[in-house]
């Protein structure tokens, strides 16, 4: 009789952890990205000439529960077209997502393209898209329509005799009311030393926030875009060696317009210069784009997408950077595919255009 009783709960337990197994439900993304960055800046001491080129592949599958927690489990590798290797760099991607508007929360190995894609080039430069796909931490988001308000965490270096000890913390958000809108934009990047150093680096500290107030008129004319605003940005660096806070500051100007695939992207700056001890660690250290160590500079995107939904988005961008009193060019083509069979809660329209494929 006892036997019984226990194959009988056996057998219901069983059968619901069964139930409960097949009650989830099974999610997959597969992201394609190509992308070829030529910069034309020779004679330059704030931009360095090179091309840089690859594609990523991300397979990305995983498991959602009660419709707003879900874990994925994948990898983002990179091949640097004209290298001789398969795979020149890769990136485990592993995370917790929950999904539950207004709410959204991620924490672990996270794509950074999920994230941190609404930054300005002062903050990141377009490389780090593509050579830094993830952030490893924590990200936190309140949203309502198009305002939002977010912190995060991304540890960038775990100290090793060869690794310094990295990490960012940040925070933005922006705020509509009609057509005027308020935005915000900061991180405080920690750079500390390597484990048993053979000569002792100091502790550096780098912060950068940007302040905006803008008009977006998109809605009233029937645009894809149609925005400008004006901010005012304050950087900090300090060497703790040192003690000394440096904090040159400047204004942020940017306007984008975009019509049926046509697109123009200018952005202006005037201050102090920036990313002060670059001279001493470079990129380790700022991870913004190194022009705005410039006094003055503009840049001006025109972009032309040949294909543009929410599944692909194929353009080619020509630009021309006004720095130095010299004019530069670059050029860049993307090619990017992105598949799941997540269905978004809102769907995003699809452009078709007459120059399309």
């Amino acid at each position: 009789m006892t036997l019984r009783r226990y194959s009988f709960l056996f057998l219901l337990l069983l059968c619901g952890a069964f139930a409960s197994l097949t009650a989830q439900e099974f999610l997959w993304k597969a992201g394609v990205n190509s992308f070829f960055d030529n910069y034309e800046f020779s004679g330059s001491s704030v931009q360095s000439a090179q091309t840089l080129a690859g594609t990523h592949l991300a397979p990305e599958i995983g498991l959602s529960w009660k419709g707003k927690h879900r874990i994925f489990v994948g990898v983002d590798v990179m091949h640097e077209w004209g290298s001789d290797k398969t795979i020149d760099f890769y990136d485990p991607v592993i995370y917790y997502e929950y999904a539950g508007a207004p709410f959204r929360f991620y924490a672990g190995a996270i794509p950074r393209r999920m994230v941190l894609d609404r930054y300005p080039r002062m903050f990141f430069s377009d490389s780090i898209m593509n050579y830094r796909p993830t952030i490893n931490g924590i990200f936190w988001e309140l949203s309502s329509d198009v305002n939002y308000a977010n912190v995060w965490l991304d540890w960038t270096g775990r100290q090793t005799t060869e690794r310094h000890e990295a990490f960012f913390m940040g925070w933005s958000g922006r705020y509509n009311r009609g057509v005027l809108y308020a935005q915000h934009f900061g991180y405080m990047f920690h750079f500390a030393g390597k484990k048993d150093p053979v000569e002792y680096i100091p502790v550096h500290d780098n912060g950068l926030i940007l302040t905006s107030i803008g008009i977006d008129l998109a809605k009233k004319f029937n645009f894809d875009k149609l925005e400008t605003n004006l901010g005012w940005s304050v950087a900090l660096d300090r060497d703790r060696g040192i003690g000394e806070w440096n904090t040159p500051q400047g204004i942020l100007s940017e306007t984008r317009i975009e019509y049926r695939g046509l697109e123009l992207f200018n952005t202006y700056y005037k201050g102090g210069r920036q990313q002060v001890f670059y001279g001493n660690f470079g990129n380790e250290l700022y991870w913004g784009d190194p022009v705005y160590r410039s006094a003055e500079y503009n840049r001006t995107d025109l972009t032309i997408h040949f294909l543009k939904s929410s599944v692909v988005d194929i353009y080619f961008t020509y630009s021309l950077h006004l720095t130095e009193q010299k004019l530069y060019h670059s050029q860049a083509f993307y090619a990017t595919f992105n598949l799941s069979n997540i269905i978004p809660a809102k769907p995003e329209k699809a452009y078709k255009y007459l120059w399309g494929l």
